[in-house]
Order: C-alpha cells, then sequence, then structure tokens
C-alpha cells in the first residue's frame, strides 16, 4: 500500500496554512490553546484542518493568537459568520508603503469631493440631482474604511510578530486621548 502524499498547499484552508507557517504541530497548537484561555484538543484542530468542520468565534480567536495570525479572525468573519459575511469586507495583509501610498491618494482624491459634500448634505437632505455624487463621495469614504482596517490588521500583525510594542502603542495612544 503506497503513502499518501502530503496534502496539496491549494487544498489547505487558512487554519491550516496558518498553523504551518507559525511551524506548529496541532498537538503544539492545541497546548498552546490552552494558555490563551480556549483549549482545544489536537483532534478538534484536525477536524477544523482537514474535514472543514466550522471553528467556533472562540476557537479562531484562540488559533489567531497563538499562530500570530490575526488575518484569521477576518477570514473568519467575511467568510463563514452569517452576519459578517454580509457587513464586514475582507481585508488582506499590505505592506506598510501601500498601505500608506492608497490612503494618501484617496485623501488627495477626497479633497476635491469635499465641497460637494457640503452644498450635498448643508439642507439635510438629498435630492434628486444629488444622488450620483453622494454616491461616488459614499464610495471614497468605503474605500478610506477598507484602507483603514488594512491598517489596523497591519498593526495586529506586528503586534503579534513583536515588531510592535503594543503596550506603548495603547499607552501612546491613551495619551494622546486624555
Amino acid at each position: 500500500m503506497s503513502k499518501k502524499s502530503p496534502k496539496a498547499e491549494e487544498e489547505k484552508n487558512i487554519y491550516q496554512k496558518c498553523r504551518e507557517a507559525s511551524c506548529m504541530t496541532r498537538d503544539k497548537a492545541s497546548e498552546a490553546s490552552e494558555q490563551v484561555g480556549y483549549p482545544m484538543s489536537s483532534d478538534r484542530i484536525d477536524h477544523i484542518e482537514r474535514l472543514g468542520k466550522k471553528p467556533y468565534p472562540e476557537e479562531v480567536m484562540a488559533m489567531a493568537k497563538i499562530y500570530k495570525a490575526p488575518e484569521l479572525c477576518n477570514h473568519y468573519c467575511t467568510k463563514e459568520c452569517a452576519i459578517g459575511t454580509k457587513y464586514i469586507p475582507e481585508v488582506s495583509i499590505k505592506q506598510l508603503q501601500q498601505i500608506s501610498l492608497e490612503m494618501l491618494s484617496c485623501l488627495n482624491a477626497f479633497d476635491k469631493e469635499k465641497e460637494r459634500l457640503i452644498d450635498i448634505t448643508a439642507d439635510g437632505e438629498i435630492t434628486e440631482d444629488e444622488y450620483a455624487d453622494f454616491a461616488r463621495i459614499k464610495k471614497k469614504f468605503d474605500q478610506i474604511s477598507m484602507i483603514t482596517d488594512s491598517l489596523k490588521l497591519w498593526i495586529e500583525k506586528m503586534e503579534a510578530d513583536g515588531k510592535i510594542d503594543e503596550e506603548k502603542l495603547n499607552a501612546a495612544c491613551d495619551e494622546l486621548n486624555g
């Protein structure tokens, strides 16, 4: 009898890919899950990875933490959660330079729309002749929101990887807020 060939990379789900990228076996991931407060057996991890069993939100949060893969939470919300698939946009991890350039480009384009937004909203209602312009402005806000979400995910990834000190960042944010 021949051995089974290793599962092709494209056949692996995101949970297995992230676990393997973190150089963890299922047993090690199971041990680590106990330390983050949501214990999962190696069999449960196997069922999520190989059998496609849907993980619980708490399990996804545990895997995201132990694999240092915050993108798992966004994946779960956008692909597996009934509410999230309708309301949460999928965010991909990008480089900081790309995020910054996208944001600057979007903000520069939005500068041209500010006056029109004031004109449209000053009277508190949107008239028939304003819908097309308002839709264009709404699209810019949606783009800004997506870029902001990309930046947040990048920050979470850098914190998970130890490249940004979460405590120092939170302290600096607290100082700004208070």
